[in-house]
């Protein structure tokens, strides 16, 4: 059995799938959502095998959450533009679906999330450290013991607590490098880690209690994201 969820803002879609559907009992809906916002929260406490993903949404579009998930299922997306196709499979999705979608095309799609998940590696362990160039020696860090990464210049203070090091790197480069889903930009000058934000503000966030960001404007989509993750969580 496969458990997925639709996300799509049209009930319609929602229709069309689930009347398909019918005619494969392996795939079982364990919810619906209108938008990526209700997704992330429900998908915080409920993972799934697989998402039918719409991609424009209101407040967040489909590939914006799915950038946010730190380990997002198979995705099939569903959707009228055909331009977005590329990006799509550049983020491995499984197959991309344009609407009006068929019985026929559905089920190719979901031969191959089948195929995928039996040929799937074993899960790999998730990475708990990286290492960073401090003076001129490579220091390994623990990643939960990072709070805030902050741009200093041609480098990067990385704190923990009130204890910051300074590392030979650029913000972009550390965003980059940091695991996708665990960290977010939410200034041009700072990265957070998610589960250290404590609280938060109109127009600033809270990290572990020792750090007040503001939020850039450019990030206020990205830190609304956060903090219904964080809601959801609480």
């Amino acid at each position: 059995m496969i458990n997925a969820i639709i996300i799509d803002d049209e009930p319609l879609a929602h229709d069309v799938l689930l009347h398909h559907l019918q005619q494969h009992q392996k795939i079982n809906i364990t919810h619906q959502c209108y938008n990526a916002l209700d997704a992330l929260a429900w998908l915080a406490k409920n993972p799934v095998d697989l998402m039918f993903l719409d991609i424009n949404m209101p407040q967040l579009n489909g590939f914006e959450m799915l950038k946010l998930l730190a380990k997002p299922p198979q995705v099939i997306v569903t959707s009228a533009y055909k331009e977005f196709a590329i990006e799509g499979f550049e983020l491995n999705v499984t197959d991309y679906l344009l609407k009006p979608i068929s019985e026929e095309r559905l089920s190719q799609a979901l031969s191959k999330v089948t195929q995928q998940k039996q040929t799937q590696a074993p899960e790999t362990t998730k990475t708990t450290t990286a290492f960073f160039k401090v003076d001129r020696e490579l220091k390994k860090f623990i990643l939960s013991d990072i709070d805030v990464v902050e741009a200093y210049g041609n480098y990067v203070k990385v704190w923990n607590g009130n204890q910051s090091t300074l590392v030979s790197n650029t913000l972009k480069n550390m965003l980059h490098t940091l695991p996708a889903g665990e960290f977010s930009q939410v200034h041009k000058s700072f990265i957070v880690r998610n589960d250290a934000i404590t609280a938060f503000s109109t127009a600033s966030l809270i990290v572990n209690e020792h750090h007040e960001i503001k939020i850039g404007n450019a990030y206020k989509k990205q830190a609304a994201t956060l903090k219904a993750l964080m809601l959801s969580h609480s």
